[in-house]
């Protein structure tokens, strides 16, 4: 019995090792050393929806009539960089995708690229301040990564073109026994959520879709099957202690009667 116990325990513990192929990113056998090997890319801006939160700044040689558009006043909004803050310090798009702003009143900016939201306003503004500029930034790009990472939680993201790859490192890269290949992508769009897979080793990663976080995505990661067989190891191995305890336990109690 005992023999067929330990046997058990070493095939469990073979099952569970994790290869190297398990754990490489993007494999892809054709990359040179000595020469990049190019790679189109799919990247979209992205289009705001409601309840996007903007930051909005205006700026000209008379600042007591652009500061009625800011909400934190340029001089004084430098090195604010806490997230509450900065919701605080912004435009929220309503329920019907408008921001509205002093004396231009409500503009539609769902649907509209940052980008083309900082045209919209600027053209409007200028018909009140003569050379002013506008600066818009989009200040609630947020991702959330959770499961086999090693630091699970809710990340802000300062880059317009910011990675599957950049939201991963920032929540310290996934742990070893981390599937790989089955990486769950939530995104939100205007008529729900979406959700589709992702495999980190796939070289062809970079060219999908999916390679450019968008805000308010949700990564999960998955446990990889290795993983489970070691946690079913390590409940075996308790079990067996356990029963090795009650088993000497009982021995020593039919000796000593």
């Amino acid at each position: 019995m005992r023999r067929l116990v330990y046997f058990l325990l070493l095939l469990v513990s073979a099952s569970s090792c994790i290869s190297k192929k398990e754990l490489v990113y993007m494999q892809n056998s054709n990359l040179k050393e000595t020469v990049p090997t190019a790679i189109p890319s799919s990247y979209k801006a992205y289009k705001l929806q409601a309840n996007d939160v903007l930051s909005i700044k205006v700026q000209s040689l008379e600042p007591e009539i652009s500061n009625i558009y800011n909400i934190i006043p340029p001089s004084s909004a430098f090195g604010f960089a806490d997230p509450g803050t900065m919701f605080l310090s912004g435009y929220t798009v309503d329920e019907q995708g408008n921001v509205n702003l002093p004396n231009v009143g409500k503009l539609k900016v769902d649907g509209l690229t940052v980008s083309q939201t900082q045209d919209l306003i600027q053209r409007n503004v200028d018909r009140y301040i003569t050379n002013a500029t506008v600066v818009v930034k989009l200040i609630s790009f947020r991702v959330n990564v959770l499961g086999e990472v090693q630091r699970p939680g809710q990340y802000f993201i300062y880059n317009d073109r910011a990675t599957v790859l950049e939201a991963l490192s920032m929540a310290g890269d996934l742990s070893r026994g981390a599937n790989r290949e089955n990486v769950k992508l939530v995104r939100q769009t205007p008529t729900g959520s979406e959700v589709v897979l992702i495999d980190l080793k796939d070289p062809n990663l970079v060219q999908s879709q999916y390679y450019y976080v968008m805000p308010n995505d949700v990564l999960y990661i998955e446990p990889s099957e290795a993983l489970v067989k070691r946690d079913n190891l390590v409940g075996l191995n308790v079990a067996t202690l356990a029963l090795s305890v009650v088993s000497t336990a009982v021995l020593l109690l039919n000796y000593f009667k």
